[in-house]
């Protein structure tokens, strides 16, 4: 028993940068002038698109779930009087045409050196399954809680949580 909790302990402590997907070229991504079908082809695939102000620079400037398409998909009822303002997004009636449309624009991110703990502590506070790993407004990973599960698994099983950087 103290062996397991000397592990969790263990890996609260790695830095996100140890664990993170670094792919970057291989995440979903989109610059904010993009074509919302375009947007529509890469959920067909994946539940989640981080969106740049250009692919470039990767300034990380807002996120795409699934979620947030289902609000422009179905058709809008407004009733009679509305208090404030309305989500007036529709791909229905034209007004959801590009990724910034149709994007969060609330960020909830990680750095790479916040400790695990500190990112698993937001991903239940604010209900989230994956954070971008952002340094200098840039995108430079995806930390998902698949990615945590799997490496705490192995690490149960007697592999290094952290994998060896000269390998």
């Amino acid at each position: 028993m103290v062996k397991g909790k000397k592990l969790i302990s263990d890996f609260y402590e790695l830095r996100v940068n140890q664990l993170m997907d670094k792919r970057v070229w291989d995440l979903p991504l989109v610059e904010e002038k993009e074509d919302v079908h375009h947007v529509l082809s890469i959920l067909g695939g994946r539940n989640h698109i981080w969106v740049v102000k250009d692919k470039e620079g990767k300034e990380l400037v807002g996120v795409i779930t699934e979620h947030d398409v289902l609000s422009v998909l179905a058709p809008k009822n407004f009733p009679s009087y509305v208090f404030g303002m309305p989500d007036i997004s529709s791909i229905k009636h034209g007004t959801a045409k590009t990724a910034e449309d149709v994007m969060c624009h609330k960020i909830i991110d990680c750095k790479p050196d916040d400790k695990i703990l500190d990112a698993l502590t937001k991903m239940v506070k604010y209900e989230l399954r994956r954070l971008p790993v952002v340094s200098d407004k840039k995108l430079v990973g995806e930390l998902t809680l698949h990615q945590l599960i799997r490496k705490y698994y192995a690490a149960t099983q007697y592999h290094p949580m952290v994998e060896d950087e000269e390998g």
